[in-house]
């Protein structure tokens, strides 16, 4: 591809780009608890005076009641946002394409990472509106692989079809070389071939854009440096799964909510820090300074005044009562709208009391609600996935329909589930019972254990043993008898 036209592509996605990383960035950081709240500028109190030339100038006064700075998070994002991981990904999706021998392939394939990428996927959806798989072929031993990409170097091309077919995609990611130099690497794919591009730290695209020959030679095992790769996947080799049908991440509807909570609670630690003293208000005292009363009033218990008749002289205390009811309320009434607008669970146990059974399932509501937005939007891309990977395998699929079968980790009432699946027997096919049985982590292997206890029953079982009494007989004797 010409270099002029890959730096008009650069560019006209750079604006667009810049905003999204920004919000997913900002996302991320809240995800790790640091909040707006720990990089705020400390407020100040400013009055206007004039200098010695009589001009008026504005000057920062010192608030000797006002020196705490207490800024205390509360990550209720990452809560949200690791309920949601936790309850559609521990036990993560399972595949059926038609054939245990395919899906035993495709499970070698998946290997023993593929439950913590699903929850990598869901976090950086949540995050970021959109996760990323990527799948390339490997030079150390020509495998195929598969990763999640940080969504932040994902810049999508997308068709203006209405099926929105991806089209390609420009990675950009920051490297540093062997000699200690920096770069910005950009990684422009279709469903054909990838091209690799750099700019040196500082420059700009428009006039230090270059090739980057080096990379597929390292990254490949390619013999001849080239800035080109021809891969053999038959589409672009990444693929989007969105959080929710309107693009948006999780962090949208509650971050005023959570900037309050934190604003609030640390306001008021830093007027109880502040304010935690009586304070003395002295009227013609008779001392000569302040220390001097502080050690009347500690030895001697008693200070002297300095009293005319009329004048008011003594000593009164100033205390300040901080409207506790009122921020408690707040507080509280601020903690149900982030619960309420994160579609999440108040793990708070007043919530739960003595709930059991079909009770608790009301609880899971919300999250299920918001779960299930992100189903619809992660099947159709598992779908695409699990095609390619069987496709470059040679993996057959049965009637080209892939199989999903999704679970939730959450409280339920097991009892009642099994007697479900008990009196379902004879109704619907054992396979669909099996799957559903909430002892069952893997249904094919279970019904295979199952094809082999019965196998086993009817070796062991010969009606026409010569040694064994008939049981009519049996009985008919203990008449006898």
């Amino acid at each position: 591809m010409e270099l002029e036209i890959v730096k008009k592509l650069i560019l006209s996605y750079a604006g667009v780009h810049a905003k999204y990383q920004a919000e997913a960035l900002r996302a991320e950081r809240y995800y790790k608890n640091e909040t707006d709240i720990l990089s705020e500028p400390k407020k100040k109190q400013e009055r206007a005076e004039k200098d010695r030339n009589g001009e008026l100038v504005t000057r920062d006064i010192e608030q000797p009641m006002r020196n705490a700075d207490n800024r205390i998070p509360f990550n209720f994002h990452g809560l949200l946002v690791n309920q949601k991981a936790s309850y559609l990904f521990t036990e993560p999706p399972v595949f059926d394409i038609g054939a245990e021998s395919s899906n035993k392939a495709l499970s070698a394939f998946l290997s023993d990472k593929y439950p913590k990428v699903c929850k990598d996927l869901c976090i950086e959806a949540s995050n970021k509106k959109t996760g990323w798989i990527h799948v390339w072929k490997s030079a150390d031993d020509g495998n195929y692989r598969y990763a999640v990409v940080p969504s932040e170097q994902i810049q999508p091309i997308w068709s203006k079809s209405l099926d929105r077919k991806l089209l390609g995609v420009l990675r950009v990611y920051h490297e540093i070389d062997d000699d200690g130099n920096e770069f910005d690497v950009y990684e422009l794919w279709n469903d054909k071939e990838c091209a690799a591009y750099r700019v040196i730290a500082g420059g700009t695209v428009k006039d230090n854009l270059e090739t980057y020959p080096k990379f597929f030679a390292e990254i490949n095992g390619m013999s001849e440096a080239s800035n080109e790769y021809t891969h053999d996947l038959g589409e672009v080799p990444f693929f989007a799964f969105d959080n929710n049908n309107v693009h948006t991440d999780d962090l949208k509807n509650i971050k005023p909510l959570i900037d309050v909570y934190c604003k609030i609670f640390s306001g008021f630690v830093n007027d109880l820090e502040d304010i935690q003293e009586v304070i003395f208000v002295l009227t013609n005292y008779g001392g000569t300074d302040l220390n001097e009363f502080l050690s009347d009033l500690k030895y001697y218990k008693t200070i002297k005044v300095d009293n005319e008749q009329g004048d008011g002289s003594g000593v009164s205390t100033l205390t300040i009562d901080l409207p506790v009811d009122a921020r408690e309320k707040l507080l509280t009434t601020t903690r149900k709208c982030i619960f309420e607008q994160g579609l999440g669970i108040d793990p708070d146990p007043q919530n739960f009391g003595n709930s059991s059974g079909v009770a608790l399932q009301f609880l899971y509501a919300l999250l299920e609600l918001k779960s299930g937005l992100l189903e619809t939007e992660f099947r159709p891309s598992f779908g695409r996935f699990i095609r390619c990977i069987c496709r470059v395998l040679n993996i057959p699929i049965k009637d080209d329909v892939v199989l999903q079968t999704w679970a939730r980790t959450k409280v339920q009432n097991d009892q009642e589930t099994a007697q479900i699946a008990q009196q379902s027997t004879g109704i619907i096919s054992t396979e669909t019972i099996v799957r559903n049985h909430p002892w069952v982590k893997n249904a094919q292997d279970e019904l295979d254990k199952l094809a082999e206890e019965k196998e086993a029953t009817e070796i062991n079982y010969n009606p026409f043993d010569e040694d064994k009494e008939p049981i009519e007989a049996t009985e008919k004797k203990d008449e006898d008898s």
